[in-house]
């Protein structure tokens, strides 16, 4: 039922008029559906969009997904990627396609939007004590006896609210016990007693049931090969001393998740390293940036960088502005600006150039990104740089996070500008 009901939300997108609410989409296109237009096959340059545009590689996107797939199913890993990424049901629906046991989130819009579109595990990467969030997830539990939900556990005085909140549930919600990844970092519990003492408090919740342990090594103050190693250790070890305890007795399986995407070969490296336990292990991948990579921080630290006879990620997304000003030989400006483009770790890289008179298609040489204002991006053009007003210029953008967030329809367009479909995003 739930199956049925998220392919009916899903086709409900394509039905979706066409309006003011979607930027850089053809003028011309109001009225029609997605689908109609996604059918028209219009190209991103000469079909009448406006600009700024971001756009996604369609190319790209799939090559990404079956990527991850093949590499966690050659690990040994179940997959649930972080749809915070994206926030798009049509992805979290192709990552499934692709392998993915369900979908990470973090906070409990994200779960509703994925429930509405008929995902049926979801990771909460995130201690919830949200008592009206946690009365509609048991409701969402007690309806529907194929949905799964394990959320994070990360203090006594959690468990105490959430056992609260979930009196007269039917059925007990799933939790892991947070390990935090060190002194300063983020959430998470500090020491392996104080874990034990979560755990106590869990098993004395008749609301809650322990389903395993789990953390962010992303976290790890200091990040390296060796500390990052070190702390999975640990994470391992937690779930080892809980499962000797008993404290998952039974359990048809236990969980133990990590997986940010930058160290998932480091969790890879670990995970293949867990002892046998008293049922079977579900380890559980979460890496979510992947979906589209990037062209800046993710580019720089994922671990394909370090294994790379495993693959590479390919930058899925592209940003196209036109120059709108040209007052001097060393710059210019296009319009787009903090509005369209993630700024929060790298500003936008300067790609290509697609002149105005309809030229080739050509390197962005001498031409830097320096700065955005709201609705501007501020080049520094060198002498090489042929750039005139009216030309559009094509970037790359750093963290997919604050990239999505920024367009709620993204067109996906295949190599030759032809776009196919048409991305929506629930932020």
């Amino acid at each position: 039922m739930a199956l049925d009901t998220g392919t009916e939300a899903l086709a409900r997108l394509a039905e979706e008029h066409i309006d003011h609410r979607f930027k850089g989409l053809p003028p011309d296109a109001a009225g029609l559906t997605v689908a109609e237009l996604a059918g028209q096959r219009r190209n991103l340059f000469t079909g009448g969009f406006t600009t700024p545009v971001l756009a996604l590689s369609a190319e790209r996107l799939e090559h990404n997904l079956k990527l991850m797939e093949t590499y966690a199913a050659r690990h040994g890993l179940a997959f649930a990627p972080h749809g915070k990424t994206s926030m798009a049901p049509q992805l979290f629906h192709r990552q499934i396609e692709h392998g993915a046991w369900g979908i990470t989130l973090a906070v409990p819009h994200q779960v509703r939007v994925a429930r509405a579109f008929g995902v049926q595990r979801v990771f909460l990467a995130n201690e919830l004590v949200d008592a009206s969030a946690l009365r509609w997830v048991s409701a969402e539990l007690d309806a529907d006896p194929d949905f799964r939900f394990i959320a994070y556990v990360d203090s006594v005085r959690g468990v105490e609210l959430m056992d609260a909140a979930l009196r007269g549930a039917v059925r007990p919600v799933d939790v892991v016990v947070e390990l935090a990844a060190g002194e300063g970092a983020r959430t998470g519990v500090r020491t392996e007693a104080e874990c034990a003492a979560v755990a106590d408090a869990v098993a004395a919740a008749p609301t809650l049931r322990l389903a395993g342990v789990a953390g962010y090594e992303g976290e790890v103050p200091g990040a390296d090969p060796e500390k990052v190693h070190a702390w999975l250790r640990r994470l391992v070890a937690l779930a080892a001393d809980f499962d000797k305890a008993g404290r998952f007795a039974g359990l048809d399986e236990i969980v133990l998740s990590a997986g940010g995407s930058a160290w998932f070969d480091a969790v890879a490296d670990v995970f293949a390293e867990v002892p046998e336990l008293s049922v079977p292990v579900l380890k559980l991948l979460r890496s979510g940036a992947y979906v589209s990579h990037d062209d800046g921080h993710y580019r720089e630290v994922t671990p394909f960088n370090r294994v790379p006879s495993e693959g590479a990620l390919e930058p899925a997304f592209r940003l196209w502005s036109q120059v709108v000003s040209r007052p001097s030989a060393e710059q210019a400006f296009t319009n787009a600006g903090k509005r369209d483009a993630a700024y929060d770790l790298h500003l936008p890289f300067a790609q290509v150039v697609r002149p105005a008179d309809g030229g080739p298609q050509r390197p962005a040489t001498g031409i830097e990104v320096t700065g955005l204002s709201d609705q501007h991006t501020w080049l520094r053009t060198a002498g090489e740089a042929e750039l005139q007003v009216g030309d559009w210029l094509g970037m790359g953008l750093s963290h997919p996070c604050t990239s999505f967030d920024k367009w709620q329809l993204i067109p996906v367009a295949e190599a030759d500008g032809t776009v196919v479909d048409y991305i929506r995003t629930f932020f």
